[in-house]
């Protein structure tokens, strides 16, 4: 399993929100490349960036800081937010980052996602963000009437390499991922599974991968954010345990 440090940028800043509230945020670093690197120089694997303005905007918002970020560091990226077409798509494939994540065109027009991911195989990734097990989209501003395991079944052998699952009444709050759900996400799909929204400490990663190792779908990894910027976590210890260096 791998863990995704989140970069969530707004306004160029890298940020966190608490349950994906623009209007409760917390700056952590206003310079995204150095927070990056930091990252990076930790071990980490890969990044996962998301542009806030552009998923309420509907168009690359941010884009200064990923590709100042893309310059300083030599691991792979993975961006969502405001990615909305295929042009955008292949701009950004240009610029270096290395999976796209789709969201709202993934609920508002499947067939972009297929195209995309019949185009560059392996580097389209569906992010599902979920309150109350229904999808909710346009920056989670709307909920809408399909379950998250209803869209992630429109992508089966489509070519799309994971789905990013994020319990929306968890982001940003530390209360630990929501297990469950993402267990029944994976077990109801043959696309792995990333899963995101609520990492607090060690445990919930060692949670997360007790379940993982018994369930019938694929566990990728899991996104961590205000955790690692905080201390809960240390990101040194997160990686040896996902590696199956540090036992539990």
């Amino acid at each position: 399993m791998k863990l995704f440090p989140a970069i969530d940028l707004k306004d160029g800043n890298c940020v966190r929100l608490y349950k994906g509230k623009m209007d409760q945020v917390t700056v952590f670093n206003d310079d995204p490349s150095d927070q990056a690197q930091q990252f990076e120089k930790a071990g980490c694997e890969w990044l996962h960036l998301v542009d806030l303005n552009g998923a309420f905007a509907g168009r690359p918002v941010n884009a200064d800081a990923v590709v100042a970020i893309l310059d300083k560091v030599n691991i792979p990226v993975q961006l969502g937010g405001g990615i909305r077409d295929l042009e955008t798509i292949r701009a950004w494939f240009d610029k270096g980052i290395s999976r796209v994540i789709l969201g709202t065109i993934a609920l508002r027009d499947p067939s972009i996602v297929m195209a995309a991911a019949k185009e560059f195989p392996n580097k389209v990734a569906v992010g599902i963000d979920a309150r109350n097990g229904m999808v909710a989209v346009e920056g989670w501003a709307e909920t809408s009437d399909m379950s998250a395991i209803e869209l992630g079944r429109k992508f089966e052998d489509a070519g799309v390499c994971s789905i990013i699952y994020t319990d929306i009444d968890r982001d940003g709050t530390m209360e630990g991922l929501n297990v469950k759900s993402t267990i029944e996400l994976a077990n109801a799909l043959s696309i792995p599974v990333i899963a995101s929204g609520g990492v607090a400490s060690l445990d919930d990663l060692k949670i997360l991968k007790a379940a993982a190792d018994t369930a019938t779908g694929v566990i990728e990894g899991a996104i961590s954010g205000r955790a690692l910027y905080d201390g809960s976590l240390d990101i040194g210890q997160a990686l040896s345990f996902l590696k199956g260096n540090l036992s539990c």
